[in-house]
């Protein structure tokens, strides 16, 4: 049984800190407390969740240059939070999966899905190094993942979540819940549309 705890506003489970893979596309479309679109709202609501419940961010050379290129202004300065709270983990020192990628490449139907799938696969690489979690909005890139997950097995270990979907994935719940690795979130098995 788990134990809870109370932090500020928060009721979460005792040792529950996760590595969080996230995509630029989170850091672009964060706004600040006068954002009013949806979207912006949404990642904005689960990057702070991701502060106020102590979960932490993985940040790779690549990712970060994507992350400076894109953020706005709400998400740098809640980068430079994390940073001063010491929940960001620099790893530079996670290589290219080659073989991972070539097994992929190869069961990909089209070059335009491979170019797509190549562009996210650092947040892959990633996630596999650490606690095997994506978050991004990329709900294109995620199905191309998905569909490579069913026949590259160590595909099926990696969690992909999308903030923006509020109502099917209530993603700010699954933070408080531990970020676990549900089967519902994992690739390989999103429904089929």
């Amino acid at each position: 049984m788990q134990q809870r705890l109370t932090f500020g506003s928060v009721d979460m489970a005792a040792k529950i800190s996760k590595r969080l893979v996230i995509d630029a596309s989170i850091a672009r479309s964060s706004g600040g407390k006068e954002a009013t679109y949806p979207t912006s709202v949404n990642c904005r609501d689960f990057l702070q969740a991701i502060l106020d419940i102590c979960h932490r961010v993985v940040m790779t050379p690549d990712i970060r240059e994507e992350w400076n290129k894109h953020q706005s202004n709400f998400a740098r300065t809640w980068l430079r939070t994390m940073v001063a709270k010491k929940k960001v983990e620099y790893r530079a020192d996670i290589a290219a999966d080659e073989e991972l990628w070539n097994t992929i490449k190869s069961i990909t139907a089209s070059e335009k899905n491979c170019e797509a799938m190549l562009k996210d696969f650092r947040l892959i690489e990633a996630a596999l190094a650490t606690d095997k979690t994506v978050i991004s909005l990329d709900d294109t890139v995620r199905k191309l993942f998905d569909k490579a997950a069913v026949p590259v097995g160590e595909l099926r270990n990696v969690v992909w979540v999308n903030p923006d979907k509020t109502e099917e994935e209530k993603p700010i719940d699954w933070l408080k819940d531990g970020a676990q690795a549900e089967k519902k979130r994992l690739l390989g098995n999103l429904p089929e549309e």
